[in-house]
């Protein structure tokens, strides 16, 4: 097939969320023979140069290069507008234009998306087969924003969330096929009652990049791995250094964590600033930091969808302690795969019994890999996919009379 893939951030390198999973499904299907075009968005000039790197991946890319200022003004133009401001802040007519001169100049047997902000440059085709991978439903992201916003920013945040949620449902029926990336996420899309053909697939782990070591880990180290200039990351080390750090280092002085991740505010850094706190910044590989770690905490309070950096400690034999809302996104069981905990008192016991008991932790680190290993391998993901594609690809040539 000659597929036309659409995603809001180039995924290339895949190095964060929102690129790891669409580099996944382009090289998949790329493997599999289907020439595959990729058109996205690069906010630099480094990142564009940096892009080129997906070339041995697809069949062929374009890359409108952006800048932050203008794509700040289009989200503020849009305030008075129903169209969200996240749609602003993925425009480029520049990418437009590429996009119309490719449906324009070639036979296309599949257009996919990923990600409902750039879904605006394609809602409008109707002539060919269109898959729409919402991944997270970004409108009750920005709805649960809200909740940890000061007035006025509240109040914009749930404008936002309110918006996108509309957009999404209109979006949604001008798509042949849904999807999102895990089952609540699905339940979540399901519960618009657009009427549109759904269904969902998990994101996957690179397990042989992810891998356990034969190297002792810091029994006194607990690691966070995740970019700190996104706000879940920081609400949640912030509200974890307040309330569980004190109890933890109470009962183990000697205690260390890392917060591991790039671009922290200065409100992070300062975090470094408490007994036993290291703020790293931006570090060429974050494996090292976790597999010399206990464990793994993500105490997420705001969470949509799958967070990787669980699956990635897991896959290496790190156990974790997660929040329930994170933990929903990852198809494993509390207590037998990893520790799930949402109050501070929960959190430290949990630590506890990890840095304490070499055996607990022992147990938890080999179950929590082989669940990675038969629940969240890209070629499990991968096959849900391409019974996806076929499905939406079937359905729509048998209602436009086309030969199957």
């Amino acid at each position: 097939m000659n597929i036309l893939y659409v995603c809001h951030r180039f995924p290339y390198p895949p190095k964060r969320g929102g690129k790891i999973r669409p580099f996944n499904m382009i090289r998949h299907l790329h493997a599999q023979g289907h020439q595959v075009t990729v058109c996205s968005l690069a906010r630099s000039a480094q990142e564009a140069a940096e892009a080129q790197g997906i070339a041995p991946h697809c069949t062929a890319f374009e890359i409108a290069q952006v800048a932050d200022p203008v794509q700040t003004l289009r989200m503020v133009a849009r305030l008075p507008l129903v169209t969200p401001s996240s749609m602003g802040y993925f425009y480029s007519a520049d990418l437009q234009r590429r996009i119309d001169r490719l449906l324009a100049s070639q036979h296309w047997d599949l257009i996919f998306v990923h990600c409902s902000s750039v879904a605006q440059y394609v809602a409008h085709v109707q002539d060919v087969p269109k898959i729409l991978d919402f991944g997270d439903m970004d409108s009750q992201k920005w709805l649960e924003y809200a909740n940890y916003k000061f007035f006025p920013l509240s109040l914009g945040y749930r404008l936002e969330g309110t918006k996108m949620e509309a957009a999404e449902k209109r979006l949604a029926r001008r798509f042949d096929l849904c999807t999102a990336t895990t089952r609540a996420e699905w339940e979540t899309l399901e519960g618009f009652g657009t009427g549109a053909a759904t269904d969902w697939f998990p994101n996957g782990v690179d397990a042989n990049f992810f891998c356990p070591i034969d190297e002792p880990y810091d029994a006194d180290t607990i690691s966070f791995i995740g970019r700190m200039d996104y706000y879940p990351n920081q609400e949640c080390m912030a509200r974890f250094c307040a309330q569980t750090w004190p109890l933890l280092r109470a009962r183990r002085p000697a205690l260390k964590l890392l917060i591991v991740g790039a671009d922290p505010s200065p409100a992070m850094r300062k975090l470094g600033e408490l007994p036993g706190v290291t703020v790293t910044g931006s570090v060429p590989d974050v494996r090292p930091f976790i597999r010399s770690s206990a464990a793994m905490v993500a105490p997420l309070a705001i969470a949509r969808g799958t967070q990787n950096k669980i699956l990635e400690a897991m896959a290496m034999g790190v156990p974790v302690v997660t929040s329930s809302i994170a933990a929903g996104g990852v198809d494993a069981e509390a207590d037998a795969h990893f520790l799930v905990a949402d109050t501070p008192q929960q959190q430290a016991e949990a630590l506890l019994r990890l840095v304490e008991q070499p055996a607990e932790r022992a147990r938890l680190a080999q179950a929590g890999r082989a669940r990675m290993l038969s629940h969240h391998a890209w070629p499990h993901s991968m096959t849900r996919l391409d019974g996806i594609i076929e499905r939406c690809v079937t359905t729509f040539k048998v209602r436009e009379g086309t030969p199957a």
